[in-house]
């Protein structure tokens, strides 16, 4: 059986969405063909899952470094454990920079992969960054990339050799998890939300996500839906400020942070999902894809993107929710009374939603096109 070492920043217990992709991605392998190589989570991840390690069906090498950088000492690890453990094939968690790795490991592995997401589209405009990308591209056999706003700006840094090796490889839904019915009547019992209109927003909370400008735009959502609810799911370093904003405003609620496996009955406790995000810093920082909308598809919701990066790649335009300028609260404003005065359409697109994310955007999807990735010759330099 061929073996996969994955070199990796991006990996739990530490939270995020490229860590639950790299998690999935090595625990769906199978069994015996996967070992992780990665840093050490800080003090907080740590005490919050101290075994999650232990529970791998898979062996996981942790560094004492808190963030893995593509240093000769690094490299030498990823060599010895490479070459003890058997492994033919490196995955990259990102792209950047530990892709930087790749040249070394080559005598060793016949075929490296690595993953890109969102922020390595800000690394083609920064002073550096760009020739970085372009190294990495040289290295590995393949480059992938979330959907086609990544693949556009990614190729820039590339040369056209590596740019023809690059490959699409987009997170998958689990669509028996994330469903219509999975538990959202629970959750407005619990929130004494009853029968209310619900917008919902499942997000880590910064800047990007647009969660200021829903709050922006829900007094003009009232004006038209006297009753409607906003509800907001998660936790971040925006959270402070968002709820600040919103003070005052009896029909935004908070939840705070939700275990992973209570995420799927939040989105189904709503009636509409919207996450406006918006693209900052002149493009540095911008959303790689969203995988939020394609579980909100999944459980049956209209969705409401921002138009930043690959957003609109996880939304067919008037199909499966809108699109809109997330920047300015009255292009969301519009598309949230829209879909909340017309129920009907707006499940309409649910049930859309969902037959588009159960034929297209599944794991099996994601992992046959990985093993074809890992299991093909090798092709770089």
């Amino acid at each position: 059986m061929s073996r996969t070492l994955i070199i990796t920043n991006d990996f739990p217990p530490r939270a995020g969405g490229i860590e639950s992709f790299v998690h999935e991605l090595a625990r769906r392998r199978p069994e015996g063909s996967v070992l992780v190589y990665c840093s050490s989570p800080d003090d907080a991840d740590r005490t919050a899952d101290p075994h999650f390690d232990l529970r791998q069906p898979f062996p996981v090498v942790r560094d004492a470094a808190r963030v893995l950088l593509p240093t000769p000492r690094v490299a030498r690890r990823a060599r010895a454990i490479a070459e003890m453990e058997g492994c033919d094939s490196v995955l990259y968690g990102a792209a950047a920079p530990l892709g930087l790795l790749a040249a070394g490991l080559r005598p060793l592995v016949r075929r490296q992969v690595a993953l890109t997401h969102g922020h390595e589209t800000g690394w083609t405009v920064v002073p550096g960054g760009s020739s970085v990308l372009g190294r990495i591209g040289r290295t590995v056999d393949t480059v992938t990339y979330l959907g086609e706003y990544t693949r556009r700006r990614l190729t820039r840094s590339l040369s056209p050799a590596a740019a023809s090796r690059m490959r699409r490889l987009a997170p998958g839904v689990d669509t028996e998890r994330f469903r219509p019915g999975v538990g959202g009547d629970e959750v407005r019992r619990r929130l004494g939300l009853g029968r209310r209109p619900v917008v919902v927003c499942v997000s880590r909370m910064v800047p990007r996500k647009g969660q200021d400008t829903l709050i922006r735009a829900w007094p003009r959502v009232l004006a038209e839906v006297p009753d409607a609810v906003l509800l907001f799911v998660g936790d971040g370093p925006y959270a402070p400020r968002l709820r600040s904003a919103a003070r005052g405003m009896d029909s935004v609620r908070f939840t705070g942070p939700v275990p992973a496996d209570e995420l799927p009955a939040h989105y189904d406790a709503g009636d509409v999902f919207a996450m406006p995000c918006r693209t900052r810093w002149d493009g540095l920082d911008v959303e790689g894809l969203g995988m939020v909308y394609l579980e909100a598809s999944a459980t049956g919701l209209p969705v409401v993107a921002g138009a930043s990066g690959g957003a609109p790649d996880a939304v067919l335009e008037d199909r499966t929710g809108h699109v809109v300028d997330g920047s300015v609260p009255g292009p969301t404003a519009r598309a949230l009374i829209r879909l909340l005065k017309d129920p009907d359409r707006a499940a309409q697109m649910g049930v859309h939603g969902r037959e588009w994310v159960s034929g297209e955007w599944t794991w099996d999807r994601t992992l046959e096109r990985l093993d074809g990735l890992l299991e093909g010759p090798g092709t770089a330099p």
